[in-house]
């Protein structure tokens, strides 16, 4: 799959941010005088792993003689550095995108706390000869990176990978069943496989719904009405298009998801609602190209394929879209060693960096990078040259902290409570509703 026409695909988003105004840095950009500067590395451990991040901070300090890298990665890692942050004790750089539970990101950037580094894209990559912005695929760097809505770059983007259905291809096969493109065909094929004790849906935990509603508002309402949800247009969860949404979201964890799913949809058990994937009792998962490694070592159904497919789309012959999951390194404004920082940032898109990534199926958006997959990755890429299929990207737009308000946990967090009966539709539709007003009036619109 060619990167450039993947960067033709992705859903151009405009026009989504509040806040314009520019942000002056502030916290020292001073290295250490004439000694070794020792940068603190906070890197989120996912599906990934942490050997990655160990080879490419090696790597660096090789490079770099004077320059020590400090690594701090774990699965907590928000937990771990919260409580320095709250006493001045910063990392330098930060590996944590949007969506994760913390929501570390999310407020660090509410709170203007973030630094710009749309400077990092015109810096040389260390060790060669091209920048940082002529390496990444076209069209990589919009709504995600720049939260604010302006040309302002505060998170650069780390990893890039295709979210959405994610299944066992042996298992379908097997049954004679075909990947369905629509929703009723998705539906028909949840009723036969309930005939034979096999759930046509799980998810590891309700975090996994950004990716798939995502795509599933893009395509009930179009890529307008997706902007406008995630720039909070007034009202915006009150229109049809919204309420189709969520009631196939409804009818699809009530009537056909594997009934283990919320009990195990937690931080400790999400893998078994994996694993029900992996061992033929659940037919479909939301997840990404990510579940390859971290399910490397987890026992399986003979025969076992990965298979990957866009959500299903509303209308015979519609565009089904694909989520685009970013992931984010980005430096907090009171770290010491911005300067170093923004150099090591760089590095990150060097050819020695991707290659040690890529080997773990952490796929970044640079040029060329897609072609070097191997063919269990290739599956999941191959969905953007799929006919009819798009790309969509982006999170919700930046906005000041509205206290008891966060849409993240409305939309996506509230799934739990209405696969469990606990939440009506009528009482998600108006949850949200009244949030995402909350949000656009803190935004002055």
């Amino acid at each position: 799959m060619k990167n450039i026409a993947l960067a033709k695909k992705i859903v151009a988003i405009v026009g989504a941010g509040a806040m314009m105004a520019s942000m002056a840095a502030c916290g020292s950009t001073n290295s250490s005088d004439g000694g070794k500067v020792t940068l603190k590395f906070a890197a989120f451990e996912g599906g990934y792993g942490v050997d990655m991040y160990k080879k490419v901070v090696a790597a660096y300090e090789k490079l770099n003689p004077n320059v020590k890298i400090d690594l701090q990665a774990s699965k907590k890692i928000a937990d771990e550095i919260t409580p320095g942050m709250k006493a001045g004790n910063y990392p330098d750089i930060i590996e944590l995108g949007q969506g994760t539970e913390s929501g570390l990101t999310e407020t660090m950037l509410k709170d203007k706390a973030v630094e710009d580094v749309t400077d990092v894209l015109d810096m040389k990559v260390p060790g060669e000869s091209k920048t940082v912005k002529e390496k990444l695929v076209d069209g990589i760097i919009g709504l995600y990176t720049n939260p604010y809505g302006d040309d302002q770059t505060y998170l650069m983007p780390m990893y890039y990978s295709p979210s959405g259905l994610v299944y066992n291809k042996t298992l379908l096969d097997q049954n004679g069943w075909k990947v369905p493109t629509t929703w009723d065909e998705f539906f028909k094929l949840g009723d036969e496989a309930k005939a034979k004790g096999i759930s046509l849906f799980t998810y590891p935990t309700a975090g996994y719904f950004d990716a798939f509603l995502n795509a599933l508002l893009s395509d009930v309402g179009g890529e307008e009405f997706y902007t406008n949800v995630m720039t909070y247009k007034k009202d915006i969860w009150k229109t049809p298009e919204a309420k189709e949404t969520l009631s196939l979201v409804q009818k699809l964890v009530t009537k056909y998801l594997n009934p283990n799913t919320v009990g195990y949809a937690n931080g400790q058990d999400f893998t078994k609602n994996q694993q029900s994937v992996l061992d033929g009792k659940s037919l479909f998962m939301p997840n990404g190209t990510w579940i390859v490694n971290e399910m490397k070592d987890a026992p399986r159904t003979d025969g076992f394929e990965w298979g990957f497919a866009p959500v299903p789309t509303t209308k015979e012959g519609g565009t089904r879209y694909v989520n685009t999951t970013i992931e984010a390194t980005w430096i907090p404004k009171k770290a010491k060693h911005i300067d170093e920082a923004k150099k090591f940032m760089a590095f990150l898109y060097s050819d020695t960096a991707a290659d040690i990534f890529n080997k773990t199926g952490a796929v970044q958006p640079i040029k060329g990078m897609t072609d070097k997959v191997d063919s269990t990755m290739k599956v999941f890429y191959d969905a953007y040259n799929e006919e009819n299929v798009k790309a969509v990207a982006g999170s919700f737009s930046a906005t000041v902290a509205v206290e008891g308000k966060n849409i993240k946990d409305d939309l996506y967090i509230a799934v739990d409570s209405v696969a469990s009966g606990k939440k009506s539709l009528a009482d998600w539709q108006n949850a949200l509703n009244d949030t995402s007003n909350a949000l656009n009036a803190a935004a002055g619109k």
